[in-house]
């Protein structure tokens, strides 16, 4: 296997140096948080990451996540709407207290009429019928009470729902790619920091990053639109090959990641070599000339559960191994830390970190 060129050059190997230069911890939520930053795709959280000094500390590190990648801190959301829900609540709760109250004068109405019927003394026709219509006025106002608490009732409850609904929208939103409609690297993330929530009993699985080869050439040549529906068309692909059980995910730019729930190389392999099968397949024609740009090829690092203590060096490791495979010339899957060959398919490079 060659040696790899520059790993430095790749975001996610960036990242975990500065990570540990800067001794920032290896969770999940702090390699996304250093990895936008490094990304630059988000100018806001740049300028107040740099404003944290060379000392980031975790608490200062989490208000940041809070407020950019708030699926990190789940109660961020409810927090938003919380002032909103407890309003609604307040004004429903001021509207049954009233009801009671209400309830409570009818009912006492009710009881005075008729201790006066049902008293021994002959009554008159006036307060016959002064209490005929007073039953009648206060019963018409319970009619009309009762239509208003049903109506506030039915407006209440669709208040809230909009509340749960838009909740519910803008939690789905923040993990779904735009443009492909795959899992974001966000939905990635928050599944692969669950694989290992029960540190004693990890969750066995294997982790693929693939990356289109030349990527930025093509886009120069398809042009922005184009590239647009390119980016769509492999999404299918990846998408359409990955089993229903695994998770599909675009990260940035060409890069997608497949995150397998086992740890069988074989299995693995199969989707991997699926999915670079059916791109080379793939015919991609230059937008000004309509020649054809040739085959469309797909390099790949994997990196197996086995391999990796934590979800951040399954990440990291992953990264590498794309980065070895990238550097190799492309149209390549690397397999990181493999000590068994017998399994590995014959174009697969096996990267071996090096024992310092």
């Amino acid at each position: 296997m060659q040696p790899m060129k520059n790993p430095a050059s790749s975001i996610a190997l960036r990242v975990a140096t500065a990570m540990h230069q800067m001794g920032i911890e290896g969770l999940p939520r702090n390699y996304e948080l250093v990895y936008e930053a490094y990304s630059g795709s988000n100018p806001d959280l740049v300028r107040e990451f740099i404003a944290l000094g060379k000392v980031k500390t975790q608490e200062a590190l989490d208000v940041l996540g809070r407020k950019y990648l708030p699926h990190h801190h789940e109660d961020g959301l409810l927090a938003r709407h919380n002032n909103k829900v407890r309003a609604e609540m307040s004004s429903f709760i001021n509207l049954l207290n009233q009801e009671k109250t209400s309830l409570t004068d009818y009912g006492r109405l009710i009881g005075d009429a008729t201790k006066g019927m049902l008293s021994e003394n002959d009554l008159g026709n006036p307060e016959l019928s002064r209490s005929i219509q007073a039953l009648k006025a206060a019963t018409d106002q319970r009619v009309a009470e009762n239509t208003n608490v049903v109506k506030t009732v039915v407006e209440k409850t669709e208040q809230l729902a909009d509340v749960q609904r838009e909740a519910d929208q803008v939690a789905q939103a923040k993990f779904i790619d735009p443009l492909t409609g795959m899992g974001s690297r966000r939905a990635f993330n928050k599944a692969l920091a669950n694989v290992y929530a029960n540190p004693d009993l990890p969750v066995l699985c294997g982790l693929a990053v693939g990356e289109i080869d030349d990527f930025a050439k093509l886009s120069d040549h398809l042009g922005p639109t184009v590239t647009e529906r390119f980016i769509k068309q492999i999404a299918k692909v990846v998408k359409a090959v990955a089993g229903k059980d695994d998770l599909a995910c675009r990260f940035d730019g060409s890069r997608f990641g497949l995150l397998f729930y086992t740890s069988d190389k074989d299995e693995i392999g199969r989707i991997v070599e699926a999915v670079r099968s059916k791109l080379k397949a793939t015919a991609v024609v230059n937008a000004g000339s309509n020649g054809s740009l040739g085959p469309l090829t797909m390099s790949f690092g994997i990196c197996l559960s086995e391999q990796a203590p934590n979800a951040f060096d399954l990440m990291t490791f992953t990264e590498r191994a794309l980065s070895a495979s990238k550097s190799s010339g492309g149209d390549t899957v690397t397999l990181y830390g493999a000590t068994d060959n017998k399994y590995v398919p014959k174009d697969w490079l096996i990267y071996k970190p090096t024992v310092v």
